[in-house]
This record gives structure tokens, C-alpha cells and sequence, in this order.
């Protein structure tokens, strides 16, 4: 679509010109000849950037400048003087306007000012998106649930977010500690700064000192260059700290140091001072890890300046409905698909699940269940499948209720190769990839089954 430039000049052979010339440039141009009329023409022509006269005949140009600014603060708007009106141009700069030129003018330098101004505007209008995309991922509508003990959860949030207080977030894998931390970060007075993130269990003992503080130049074997750790590199923002109970107890001493002097030791040597909010966050029980002597009460106790527990999936199933919605309609848009819901006994299957691995479980079997489904409804038959191959199986309880599904599994397997190579065009590859397995485990089910997978490659063909 091309750029939209509003012209607002009463000469109307300056006006002519400009509209002219901008239009052989490739922009959509309108022009009109009072400050009046602009103002109505605003609200059809939408425009990206407003060129104005100062001396209009009635409303004069900022008069009409500060109107606009109060419907589009962002539109770039360029101003045109007299020679002797300078002074009333730098008025309108004060005011916001991009840039101003005084007659006469070269309408070649004046193109240079309208692309950087339309550059200017393309920005602004992607950090907006940005910022939107942002507030529409870390708003609490997206910690998706209708649940008593989530909701008390959210309550916490709100009240923690805007504080400067520490924040010990707890609870089994998979239940949203990340989410949660970065929500936290985004609804407080940091959320322009960075959130730097850390999994300490990710990182061998040896490496993640200098991980989280950095390190200097020969500090050690490998150490070409000087190197900023991770809350250096959160200065001014937010560090997470995600299993902080697999941390030792010399790391958990020097990040204690952190908390209570505001600075780090880089290994090797020099200090520096940050200011940084830690939130911390663990699937342990730092209480028994306390009496084990595993991690320090100090740190615990400074860490939980603001506790937070996540229920598991288990005590929030009035949740998975609402869950399955989300995650199918993100499925979708990953997949390409078009699957609506669930069968009523496919939700059977899913309420009667203990979900050992909570909400990143069920995540996961949506995804795997929606990339399979044929059809706009998850069958009970799919859901089975996904579980057994998330290598949770199913409940005791839920095979008692449905003890048909282990008397078809062979059926349903073979359904689902079927169905995936038809989707892959019989390249088993691709199929492979659809189902989740390796080509290897895909050849032998194919053999199993006695498919003839050169007859699907045919039909497709």
C-alpha cells in the first residue's frame, strides 16, 4: 500500500506543485487549501504524514497542529514558513513537528525530509505493534484460567509486580514459573529495561559463575577476552533465575552478595555495581533443602521476599478446557490447520489425566493431537495415541472407562501412519516428522502394518 500524505496549503500553485511532485514519486497525495478542511479530510485519507502552511486563511497551522496532535500523537507532521516566519517554525518543533522548510524551497530536499519522516513513522508504528503483541502475550487475560487458587495467584502477581521486592517463585516443572517471571517483569517500572534469563541446572557447576557474574580477561583457561555475566548484563532490569535450588552453595553465597551490596566480582577480580531485580524460581523444596544443608537460609530468605506458588495441573483441571481452546487455536496457526475442539470423550481422557508434566504436558499433546486430527474434532482415539507416546501412557481409571481404546490401539496406530503419509505425499520423512518418530521406527510400523506406502505416493502423485 502506498504512503498517504495530506498537503494543507492555500497557494494553490504551490500546492499544485507539491502534490505533483510527490505523486510522481509514487505516494498517494491529497490536497487541500485550509486548515478547516484538513481536519475533516484526516479522518478519510488516514494519512502517514501531514505537510502544512503555517498562514492559513481562518484556523492557522498550529492551531490546527495541536488538534491533530491530539487525535494521531504520532503523525509526523513537516511545517512550510515565509522566509521571515522561522520563529513560528521552531514554535511548531516544539510542538512536535518532524521538520519545517521556508520558502522557497527545493521540492528535491523536501522528498530526502518526507522519506526519513515516513521512516519515521514505519518505526513508530512497528514498536507499537511490538509493544501491543507484548501487552497481549504478559496481560493476566493470557495466564489463561478461571480456577480459585490461579486466580489468587494472579492477585499476587498484580501486587508484586510493581514493587522492587524479590520474588521466589515455586512449583512442579511445566507449570508457568517462566510465564509468570515474565509478567512480572513487564507490569513493573522495569519493563523498558532488560529481562535477562538463566536455567542454573542447565549450566555445568564450573561455568556458571562466570555465567551469572563474568568473568575477566585470563581468569582462567579460555578466557581470550573480558566477558559481562548475566547480571551486568540486567542492569537496570530484571535477572530470572530459574532452578535456583540446583545452584551450590558457593555460587548461592556470592549471589547473596549480589542482593545485599548491589555488585558483582567478575572471576578474576574487579567488582562491579549493579542494580538489578532478581526473581527466582524452583520446582524443590527449598524447606527440606534448607534442613539438608543444600541451600542457604540467608538466600532463601532474601529471595522470598515475595513468595509465589503455581498449583500443578492436577488442582486446576476446571483450567483444561479453557487451556485446550488456547493451545489448539496456537496449533493452528503453527500448523496450518483448522481444527475446532475436542470430542466429548477425547475431554474425558483429558480431565481423568493426572498430567505429571502440567501445563507444558498438555501443550504439547494439543500440538501433537492437532497436527494429527484429519478432521476440525480431536477424537478420543488421538488423544490416547498422544499420550501413549508422550510416554505417560494413560491412567488406570481412564482404561477401565475406555477399554475399547487398548483392544484398537494397533488400528488407531496404523490410521495415523496412514494418515500422515498421505499428508507427506508418501515421503516418509516428512511422515515421520509429522508423527514424531524416527524415519528408522516409522520403516518398521510400516512393515508391521503392511502398508504400501508406493501406492500413496501414486494417488498423490
Amino acid at each position: 500500500m502506498r504512503e498517504r500524505i495530506l498537503v494543507v496549503e492555500d497557494e494553490e500553485n504551490m500546492r499544485f506543485m507539491i502534490v505533483e511532485a510527490l505523486t510522481n514519486r509514487g505516494y498517494d497525495v491529497t490536497g487541500v487549501g485550509s486548515a478547516e478542511e484538513a481536519l475533516r479530510q484526516i479522518e478519510s485519507v488516514l494519512p502517514d504524514l501531514l505537510i502544512m502552511d503555517i498562514r492559513l486563511p481562518g484556523m492557522s497551522g498550529l492551531e490546527a497542529m495541536a488538534k491533530v496532535r491530539e487525535s494521531d500523537p504520532y503523525l509526523p507532521v513537516i511545517i512550510i514558513t515565509a522566509l521571515r516566519e522561522k520563529e513560528v517554525a521552531l514554535e511548531a518543533i516544539k510542538m512536535g513537528a518532524y521538520d519545517f522548510f521556508a520558502k522557497p524551497f527545493k521540492l528535491a530536499e523536501m522528498e530526502v525530509v518526507v522519506n526519513r519522516a515516513l521512516e519515521k513513522r514505519h518505526l513508530q508504528k512497528e514498536l507499537r505493534e511490538l509493544q501491543q503483541r507484548l501487552d497481549e502475550r504478559y496481560r493476566f487475560a493470557n495466564i489463561i484460567t478461571q480456577s480459585d487458587r490461579m486466580k489468587e495467584v494472579l492477585e499476587l502477581v498484580k501486587k508484586a509486580a510493581p514493587t522492587e521486592m524479590t520474588v521466589l517463585i515455586t512449583g512442579d516443572t511445566g507449570t508457568g514459573k517462566e510465564l509468570v517471571a515474565e509478567t512480572i517483569h513487564h507490569l513493573s517500572q522495569r519493563r523498558y529495561k532488560p529481562l535477562v534469563k538463566l536455567n542454573c541446572a542447565a549450566i555445568p557447576e564450573g561455568l556458571l559463575e562466570s555465567e551469572l557474574f563474568g568473568h575477566e580477561k585470563g581468569a582462567f583457561t579460555g578466557a581470550i577476552s573480558k566477558r559481562a555475566g548475566k547480571f551486568e548484563m540486567a542492569d537496570q532490569g530484571t535477572i530470572f533465575l530459574d532452578e535456583i535450588g540446583d545452584m551450590s552453595l558457593s555460587t548461592q553465597a556470592k549471589v547473596l552478595r549480589v542482593l545485599e551490596q548491589k555488585e558483582v566480582e567478575r572471576v578474576g577480580g574487579s567488582t562491579v555495581k549493579v542494580d538489578v531485580r532478581v526473581i527466582a524460581a524452583t520446582n524443590q523444596d527449598l524447606s527440606q533443602a534448607m534442613k539438608e544443608k543444600r541451600f542457604r537460609e540467608d538466600l532463601y530468605f532474601r529471595l522470598s521476599g515475595f513468595p509465589i506458588h503455581l498449583p500443578p495441573l492436577r488442582q486446576r483441571k476446571e483450567d483444561i478446557p479453557l487451556l485446550m481452546e488456547h493451545f489448539i487455536h496456537e496449533a493452528n496457526q503453527r500448523l496450518g490447520k483448522d481444527v475446532q475442539g475436542v470430542s466429548s470423550d477425547a475431554m474425558k481422557i483429558l480431565m481423568q489425566h493426572q498430567w505429571p508434566g502440567n501445563v507444558r504436558e498438555l501443550r504439547n499433546i494439543v500440538e501433537r493431537a492437532v497436527a494429527l486430527a484429519e478432521g476440525r474434532i480431536i477424537t478420543a482415539d488421538i488423544i490416547a495415541f498422544c499420550l501413549k507416546k508422550s510416554g505417560q501412557g494413560l491412567d488406570s481409571g481412564i482404561l477401565q472407562v475406555h477399554s475399547s481404546l487398548r483392544e484398537t490401539v494397533e488400528e488407531v496406530e496404523r490410521q495415523l501412519i496412514l494418515n500422515a503419509l498421505k499428508r507427506s505425499g508418501g515421503v516418509q520423512t516428512e511422515a515421520a516428522k509429522i508423527l514424531g518418530i524416527t524415519e528408522k521406527n516409522l520403516w518398521k510400523k510400516i512393515k508391521k502394518h503392511g502398508i504400501d506406502v508406493r501406492k500413496i505416493r501414486n494417488n498423490s502423485g
